[in-house]
């Protein structure tokens, strides 16, 4: 090496450790600002009892910036979500679609009398009857299926509307959702034909404290249950402590809880049977539309029902792509989606196995993540007995961002204290999982989760937030 390509070479190096330096000191004061606040965290008194976890990544690198209990499995509550829909997007694709077939056996008279059923077919569309899209809603949905049967000439019908249901075996609840919510919208199971997102909702008359309420309307047609009613009139300030307990295929929901005096809220309960409530539904309104259905409707798992495969397709509809449905999954948190992601993931994805096989062996199969750190019993979250690190967790997100999808999946997580983050909560455990641009322009991934902390859910947010408060 001659004298002055060696000079030139120890110019060039002296220059990228300049260029470096302010970089690796940031990078360290960083970490030791958040192990300072960490610290201050986990020996809050709320915490004395507990177990909590944060992992704070370099999202341009990867690399580990803050690490603490990283790999303690806890329970997630909702920000298992952001795995579900990052699985989904990399094996379903953005733009994948559900689809529910209207179709017909038998035969169709010259008085446009139809010999034979009509058949709802779903392919698990978790938005199918939703009202948060235009083209999903319940109305629109049905004035689409009662045109393309007056379309195909039919003015009655012998048979009957069936549900089919039978695609994962009728309505399912994950492993280890508690009894309390499984009646409640948030604990709606999943089936192949979901509708209305699984729920219809309830209003209130109510009285003195401690009288009985009373059911003044409900915002579907579900006459076909039965509904106990057994909730009391709270003081002013308490709120919604209704609760709904009853069974897949159950025909009884029986309320109990209280509904505070000064509550204005519609109380919304899960449906035991979807795929009926889809056939009841069109039932009605074609009644309302003159066309009369001589049999009562029914779902095809609960019915055992042998359907003719040779049937005559009357419409295919198409659910928003998958995008559009992750953004509503992320923004209010629909435990119904995830399940339905998860079941989708696993019945139309390159993968074989049940879902939670599928979730664990691909993170193990693209980035080495150990089985053991990614317990996940479900899609959504809601079970208690999930068990995730926050290393694995930040590993995904971190991963999501040089996706091609990125832009779409950032858009769906919610805004908190000034970050775009997925949060959770249920009895005893807080978490949250996002990425923040801090005023330097550098952008961080991160994962919180807290469980058996003691005190308000509203204290412990307020600590979570002052914590990740030093990633601005």
């Amino acid at each position: 090496m001659n004298r002055h390509f060696f000079s030139q070479f120890l110019l060039q190096a002296s220059v990228l450790a300049c260029s470096l330096a302010p970089l690796t000191v940031f990078s360290q004061d960083l970490s030791s600002k958040i192990e300072q606040a960490y610290s201050r965290f986990e020996n809050d008194e709320t915490l004395a009892f507990g177990s909590a976890s944060l992992t704070v990544l370099n999202s341009e690198t990867g690399e580990a910036i803050f690490q603490k209990n990283q790999r303690l499995g806890l329970a997630t509550a909702s920000t298992l979500k952001v795995i579900t829909a990052i699985t989904a997007l990399d094996l379903l694709g953005p733009d994948f679609r559900f689809q529910t077939k209207l179709s017909y056996t038998g035969t169709i008279d010259a008085e446009g009398v139809l010999h034979g059923d009509l058949i709802i077919a779903g392919t698990g569309d978790p938005t199918l009857g939703s009202h948060r899209y235009a083209e999903t809603k319940e109305e629109n949905i049905l004035n689409k299926w009662i045109y393309a049967i007056s379309n195909a000439g039919i003015r009655k019908i012998k048979g009957a509307i069936i549900g089919d249901d039978r695609l994962y075996g009728g309505i399912n609840v994950p492993g280890g959702w508690i009894w309390s919510d499984m009646g409640n919208y948030y604990g709606a199971g999943f089936s192949s034909l979901n509708w209305r997102e699984n729920a219809a909702g309830l209003t209130f008359e109510v009285g003195e404290v401690g009288e009985e309420t009373h059911i003044s309307n409900t915002t579907a047609d579900i006459s076909f249950l039965t509904i106990k009613n057994e909730t009391t009139t709270g003081a002013l300030g308490t709120g919604d402590q209704v609760y709904g307990y009853s069974a897949p295929y159950g025909n009884d929901v029986i309320l109990k809880g209280s509904y505070g005096k000064d509550l204005k809220k519609t109380i919304e309960i899960s449906i035991p049977n979807p795929a009926y409530d889809a056939a009841y539904q069109l039932y009605l309104a074609l009644d309302e539309h003159g066309i009369s259905v001589e049999e009562l409707p029914y779902s095809a798992h609960q019915g055992n029902a042998e359907i003719s495969a040779a049937k005559t397709n009357l419409d295919t509809h198409e659910s928003p792509k998958l995008t559009d449905i992750i953004y509503w999954f992320n923004q209010k948190s629909i435990n119904l989606y995830g399940e339905s992601l998860l079941q989708a993931i696993a019945q139309y994805g390159p993968q074989k196995g049940t879902p939670s096989q599928i979730l664990r062996a691909y993170w193990q199969e693209k980035l080495k993540i150990p089985i053991g750190a990614l317990k996940a019993i479900d899609g959504s979250g809601l079970s208690p007995q999930n068990r995730v690190t926050t290393e694995a967790m930040s590993q995904i997100m971190n991963y999501a961002i040089n996706r091609p999808w990125y832009n779409e999946f950032h858009k769906s997580l919610p805004t908190y204290n000034q970050m775009k983050m997925k949060s959770g909560t249920i009895g005893g455990v807080l978490g949250y999982t996002g990425f923040h641009k801090n005023t330097n322009g550098k952008t961080y991934t991160f994962s919180l989760l807290v469980n058996n902390y003691q005190g308000n859910t509203g204290a412990m947010r307020k600590k979570m937030f002052e914590l990740l408060d030093v990633l601005k």
